[in-house]
Parts: C-alpha cells; structure tokens; sequence
C-alpha cells in the first residue's frame, strides 16, 4: 500500500494516543506517539545528559523505557520539548516515519503543524482542562502514585500552557484538523468520529 500519513494532535490527557492506536490498527498503518520521543529525552537529561545530546543520540530502544510514564519524566518532557535544538534533532525522525509504505499514524501537539503539514489527514482531539485531569488523576490512581487532584489539575494547565506558548512549534488545531472534543465522549465514541473523520479524508 502507497504512503499515506494521519497526523492527530491535541493536549496532554485528551485520548489522542488510544485514538492513535485505534486509528492505527483500523487502516493498517503503523503508530508513532511522538510524545514518547520526548519523554525518552527528558529521562535521558534526568539521567544527566544534556537535552541535545540526548535528542541526537535518541535511540528506538529509548523508547522501550517502563520510566518514560512517570510524571517526573513527562515534566522533563515539557521542558525539553521547547527547545529547538532538540525539535530540529527529532524532525527528520518523525518525517521519515510518517512517509513510510503502508501509512503511518502520528501523534503529538506539532503533527499536522509542523511535522507533516501535508499529511492526508489531520485531527485535533481535544477535552477540557478539568475532565483531562480526571483522567490523569485516575491513571495515576492505578498505578499508585501519591497525588491529588488539585496538583494534576495544576500540572495539566501549566502544561497546557507551556505547549501552547512556546515560540517554536506551539500546540495549536491545524486550519484543515477536524477537532474531536472528547469532552463528553466514551473511548468508543471517539475513536469511531476519529475513523469516520479519518475515512472521509483517504
């Protein structure tokens, strides 16, 4: 099958990733959550490298890190992915990906923007900054963290701003996305308006 790439974005908490996975395994193509590239950074900088260095040395194993969803990495995550040394190291990573035969699935806050802006089809799955942290505070529940709900709602409106207003590659809907508010949504829901937008663009 010819090259065909889905770039899906949105904030922290909003389900792009099980989207992602779904959308992926629909049509066949293969997945990329581009959040991890930067979380494979961030712990490689906790680890004591600088945030270029560890960007040009990323290796695919990186990305097998059990580590990589702790908040103390996905905080480092936020700080390096603002820097433009390390955004310019993993953009020919991700474009490479993206054109790969079969189709390939991306997502990220910089897809359909900056990554691939001529991506077949583009998506910004979105949800309120309270419903997200519930989300989050859940996941953090099942794997036994110690937090509360007033911090995770903190950390998802810092980050939130973070990404939305740093000057290289801000999070932001492509013009030509079809936003899905997952607001009100089940998984199910979502990942059904997520193919149907995605089908109706192939």
């Amino acid at each position: 099958m010819a090259a065909f790439t889905i770039a899906i974005d949105g904030p922290a908490a909003a389900g792009k990733g099980t989207i992602s996975k779904a959308v992926a395994a629909h049509f066949g193509a293969a997945h990329l959550d581009t959040g991890l590239l930067y979380r494979a950074v961030g712990a490689r900088m906790l680890a004591g490298e600088t945030p270029g260095a560890a960007a040009q040395a990323l290796q695919a194993e990186d990305l097998e890190n059990s580590a990589l969803r702790s908040a103390e990495v996905a905080q480092a995550a936020s700080e390096v992915a603002v820097l433009p040394e390390v955004r310019a190291a993993l953009l020919t990573f991700q474009r490479e990906f993206a054109r790969r035969d079969g189709g390939a699935v991306l997502d990220g806050r910089d897809i359909g923007t900056v990554i691939c802006p001529n991506a077949e089809a583009k998506l910004f799955v979105t949800a309120n900054a309270e419903v997200r942290a519930r989300r989050r505070f859940a996941e953090l529940q099942e794997r036994g963290a110690s937090t509360d709900f007033a911090r995770v709602l903190a950390d998802v409106k810092a980050r939130d701003h973070r990404d939305s207003t740093r000057a290289d590659a801000p999070l932001k809907a492509a013009a030509d996305s079809v936003v899905i508010d997952t607001s009100d949504m089940d998984i199910d829901a979502a990942v059904a308006a997520a193919i149907e937008a995605v089908q109706a663009r192939l």
